[in-house]
């Protein structure tokens, strides 16, 4: 099966298309062109001779985000006017996902307004990973698989802490850092057979600052792990890593699935009380960001994860 990909996250697609190989001559990525016009319209051509029936379309949803919905959208009609009659869309990252209720009177229902749109591209399946509302899927007419990360990110942090006669040191601890992060960090902490401890937050609706009112349990001397979706700017983490030490936490780590990398974040949790921020490439790193990875970032590949679901 053919793995074309859009410019948002090319390493993932060599990833994919490396694993889903059965010949040398398979691992690469099928041959495409991406530019732009001068008066900044989208320009994509499949330079592949022959398109097979069946292909997958890599293309997070990432910033830009606006560009790499209609580069997906694009590809989509020139692959089908190829011959493909079957697309699988992997979007990791789905763009628009977080604008997923309206708000104010006036404001459109923007995830479900970009699920119509994916959907004019007339992929047979779409697989994602992680969205920041399962409600989300709803919005969708065509088959839609959303996979987790969670076992990828489990099964780091069950190597990163010793056990001792099958249980877990009792220094370790899941902190769930807002309320949306609740259902999540629980079920992590279950899994873990650990404590868990809920952070009840205030934001200044003005400012956007985020300021810590309570936590439910101790974290004095424990190691802190702290379970979400993804890290966008970043204040809760950070704000929530600066209370926790205040508290006498030992170590603070994050996992996450998805780092959008918004300019300035990563370098704020570099200087931050957080020890280690462990992800995964769902998003590609921005340009000039990888020296990072030597830092307090590590990336997990999804790679494995979702060719298990395409094959």
């Amino acid at each position: 099966m053919q793995v074309f990909s859009g410019s948002s996250n090319i390493d993932l697609a060599k990833k994919i298309a490396k694993l889903m190989a059965t010949s040398s001559s398979d691992a690469n990525v099928a041959g495409m062109e991406i530019s732009t016009f001068a008066n900044g319209e989208t320009r994509v051509w499949v330079k592949e001779k022959r398109i097979e029936k069946s292909v997958v379309v890599v293309q997070s949803l990432s910033s830009p985000t606006n560009e790499h919905l209609i580069e997906f959208c694009l590809i989509c009609d020139a692959l089908h006017r190829g011959g493909a009659t079957e697309i699988t869309a992997v979007i990791p990252w789905m763009g628009y996902s977080k604008q997923d209720k309206v708000f104010r009177v006036g404001e459109p229902l923007s995830a479900k307004v970009v699920a119509q749109i994916i959907q004019v591209a007339r992929p047979s399946k779409i697989i994602t990973v992680d969205l920041h509302n399962r409600a989300t899927l709803g919005f969708f007419d065509v088959p839609i698989v959303e996979l987790s990360a969670k076992p990828i990110l489990l099964d780091y942090f069950k190597k990163k802490w010793s056990m001792v006669n099958g249980q877990w040191s009792n220094n370790v601890v899941v902190v769930a850092p807002d309320a949306g992060a609740v259902k999540a960090s629980t079920a992590f902490a279950m899994e873990l057979g650990v404590g868990v401890v809920y952070v009840d937050k205030r934001r200044d609706l003005a400012s956007g600052e985020v300021e810590v009112i309570r936590m439910s349990g101790e974290v004095r001397d424990r190691d802190i792990l702290m379970i979400d979706d993804n890290v966008f700017t970043g204040s809760t983490l950070l704000a929530t890593a600066k209370e926790l030490k205040k508290a006498g936490a030992k170590t603070i780590r994050v996992g996450l699935t998805h780092h959008l990398y918004v300019p300035g974040v990563q370098e704020k949790i570099e200087g931050s009380e957080i020890d280690e921020m462990v992800v995964t490439d769902t998003v590609a790193m921005v340009n000039g960001q990888w020296s990072m990875v030597n830092g307090k970032l590590k990336i997990l590949s999804v790679a494995g994860l979702i060719v298990d679901e395409i094959k």
